[in-house]
């Protein structure tokens, strides 16, 4: 998220003209890039991991082609996805991590993180797996209750939404991966692609069918 707030910093400079030291936020984004690149990618695991020299997984990697930190066709992502799902999906959801494996200072043990799973549907998108995305969103979609409402996480056991209810992360990851599958100008895609290939200026969301 450092990297993405520099990022669009250079960007606001780039494209729209905002005043700023682009040539320092520039150098300090690609510094970053660089840092996380080689200090948080563990080649033996080929996947990137929740902190510089940790082999844990969490399920915030799943961001990194979403906010265009790396191109969805590189092979580290593909990597850490595979990583994710090995180490994170239950059930079919995803946790945010293992926490028996993470001293957070928090007793052991929580719900699906439900933004996380939707991270991973828009994954799936970007990857070509199209038919596990949807499934995994209509797996998610499943979870609302009476009117529509998510919490924050679902209790895998006792099958049951739990935590901070309603939960605006949940929700907003749920609108950004219905556009993302069912639009190709979705963030995601937009994001994702190699930097050499971003169009110079983001384009205008279609007009709603009405």
């Amino acid at each position: 998220m450092a990297w993405v707030a520099f990022d669009r910093a250079v960007r606001s400079a780039e494209q729209f003209g905002m005043k700023g030291p682009a040539d320092q936020w520039r150098a300090t984004r690609n510094e970053i890039h660089d840092a996380v690149c080689r200090l948080g990618f563990d080649a033996q695991l080929g996947s990137f991991v929740q902190s510089y020299g940790s082999k844990e997984v969490d399920a915030s990697l799943l961001l990194l082609p979403l906010v265009g930190f790396l191109a969805h066709s590189d092979l580290r992502i593909a990597g850490t996805v595979r990583q994710i799902e090995k180490k994170l999906l239950r059930e079919g959801f995803v946790l945010r991590y293992e926490t028996e494996r993470v001293e957070d200072g928090l007793p052991s043990g929580e719900g699906a993180f439900l933004a996380c799973s939707f991270w991973l549907a828009d994954n799936y998108k970007l990857m070509g797996r199209d038919v596990e995305a949807q499934q995994l969103l209509e797996r998610l979609l499943a979870l609302q209750n009476d009117v529509g409402l998510l919490a924050e996480e679902y209790h895998l056991k006792n099958k049951r939404l739990v935590g901070n209810f309603p939960q605006a992360f949940s929700h907003v990851a749920l609108i950004n991966t219905i556009i993302n599958l069912f639009s190709e100008t979705g963030p995601a895609h937009r994001r994702s692609r190699p930097r050499e290939q971003q169009p110079e200026k983001e384009p205008a969301h279609p007009k709603p069918v009405r």
